[in-house]
């Protein structure tokens, strides 16, 4: 590394230290590539609007697909599959398997707790460490960067299974779990894409850090540390070390991908049964706590992304509660319990409803009935994506609990 990258990344991380990422602010003017919000997918899947559907029809008629992306993924699941019998038949040292498991949960808490939780959703606030140990994580992951990760995120809540949502569950399992990577995304997505605002994400020099230094945090984060502890810490041998790398790195991939695919097929939807969105305590678990996803549709903006107040299945809100208690996470937000009554009340699925009801001294009134048949979710961008989309209730924003509100 030269001296200049390191004197580059050494004042990008003097202004990170001066500024915050709590609250949106004027955002200094952008490049053209910061403003660009037509980026694509993983694994480099970008392209220009040029390259995209000629028409609005049907999508899966006129699906295009990326060659490239398919040949890279059937590579990675391949070997993958060899790295599974290694492990199954017993060729791996157990060290190596549990230093792949916690770093695959350190990747994880980079998505779950850093590109979801904070940056997409904005559930509260973190400090400077804090940021950068989510960054660091997140590039771990290698799911894109952080404010492409977002982007994409809140496009896919303010327009959830429609045509503008990057992962359309409505077009079967397999495009929302990876053939959305496999191929250009829908008009949809760029044009409807391009009304959701990113300010306050690219405010963060957090996030402008990663984005100018992507490559190599990925090549360090992502490959060199997870091949060099294994090889030359652990002592396996080189191309094991490898397989292992790109093994744990497909299998946390698929897990993340879950969370658009299964928990939008199976399972119950207690908040709300017009959406997709189910409740899956499969994918919670393996997911590390982000598998309660009707409640996280009707309320994105709470950080533990759950109603359960424990942590057997959300891994995530056990780490955000310890770094509220050291001080590192700050203005955790919560919904109401009545909030949370009144929403299932109104519009989840019929048993929950009526087990509330029947706890409750009166039944349903005349407008919770109404309300609750006339629910619907149209795909103009009505939705939420998090604390701080001007579509917030201001009921529900009155409601919301904020703890440990000290200026992160």
């Amino acid at each position: 590394m030269s001296s200049n990258l390191l004197t580059n990344i050494s004042y990008d991380l003097l202004l990170a230290s001066e500024k915050d990422c709590s609250s949106p602010e004027k955002d200094e003017p952008k490049t053209a590539e910061e403003n660009n919000l037509i980026n694509g997918q993983y694994i480099g899947h970008r392209e220009d609007a040029q390259g995209l559907l000629k028409n609005n029809d049907l999508a899966t008629k006129n699906m295009e697909i990326v060659w490239k992306n398919v040949a890279i993924f059937v590579v990675l699941h391949s070997v993958t599959v060899y790295g599974l019998y290694l492990l199954f038949t017993f060729q791996l040292k157990i060290a190596t398997v549990l230093f792949a498991y916690f770093y695959t949960m350190y990747a994880a808490f980079g998505i779950t707790a850093g590109a979801h939780r904070l940056w997409a959703h904005r559930s509260y606030t973190a400090k400077l460490p804090l940021r950068i140990f989510l960054m660091l994580a997140q590039s771990a992951a290698l799911q894109n960067d952080i404010h492409e990760w977002a982007r994409d995120h809140r496009v896919h809540h303010k327009f959830t299974d429609s045509d503008a949502d990057p992962h359309n569950a409505k077009r079967g399992f397999f495009f929302s779990h990876v053939g959305w990577l496999m191929c250009k995304k829908h008009p949809d997505v760029f044009t409807k894409g391009k009304t959701v605002d990113m300010s306050d994400v690219l405010n963060d020099p957090v996030v402008r850090f990663q984005r100018k230094y992507y490559l190599p945090l990925i090549l360090l984060m992502n490959l060199t540390v997870p091949t060099y502890v294994t090889y030359c810490w652990i002592g396996e041998d080189f191309w094991t070390s490898v397989i292992v790398t790109f093994g744990r790195y497909v299998l946390s991939l698929n897990g993340t991908w879950l969370v658009n695919s299964a928990a939008h097929i199976w399972g119950m939807k207690p908040y709300d049964q017009n959406i997709k969105p189910t409740e899956n305590k499969f994918v919670a678990a393996v997911a590390f706590g982000e598998g309660w996803h009707n409640y996280h549709h009707v309320f994105p903006w709470d950080y533990k992304a759950a109603e359960l107040g424990n942590y057997k299945w959300n891994f995530t809100t056990c780490f955000l509660d310890f770094m509220a208690k050291i001080g590192w996470a700050t203005d955790l937000k919560t919904t109401s319990e009545e909030i949370i009554r009144k929403r299932m009340l109104r519009t989840g699925d019929n048993s929950l409803r009526l087990t509330l009801q029947n706890q409750e001294s009166k039944p349903l009134s005349e407008r919770d009935i109404r309300a609750h048949s006339e629910h619907q979710h149209p795909d103009d961008g009505d939705l939420i994506w998090g604390w701080g989309d001007k579509d917030m209730d201001q009921e529900e924003i009155n409601a919301v609990r904020r703890s440990n509100r000290k200026k992160a």
